[in-house]
């Protein structure tokens, strides 16, 4: 099993702001060190969970500590009501075809 290294965020924003939070939330530039992300909105529309998959934890500790995220996370503040996040480290289970 390949394994990767993720980090998980989830907040909860104020309502009627996902789209402010959305242009906010995307970060200028990409860090090299990120391979891949996803962005999961629940119906209501206040509370998104980014999935993003980074070369290593120290990679994406690194990119954690930058000005770039720290201003990132200044642009977010204005909307985020609560934040909750994790690292892991895992793979992708195998569903058998059926």
């Amino acid at each position: 099993m390949e394994e990767h290294f993720v980090w998980v965020t989830t907040r909860r924003i104020k309502p009627g702001t996902l789209k402010e939070f959305e242009r906010a939330w995307r970060p200028t530039p990409y860090p090299h060190t990120l391979r891949r992300a996803y962005a999961y909105w629940s119906e209501d529309g206040q509370e998104i969970t980014g999935v993003s998959f980074w070369d290593s934890k120290e990679a994406c500790d690194s990119w954690r500590a930058s000005d770039t995220e720290k201003q990132r996370r200044e642009a977010m503040a204005p909307y985020v009501v609560e934040e909750r996040e994790g690292f892991y480290r895992g793979g992708e289970l195998t569903v058998p075809v059926r």
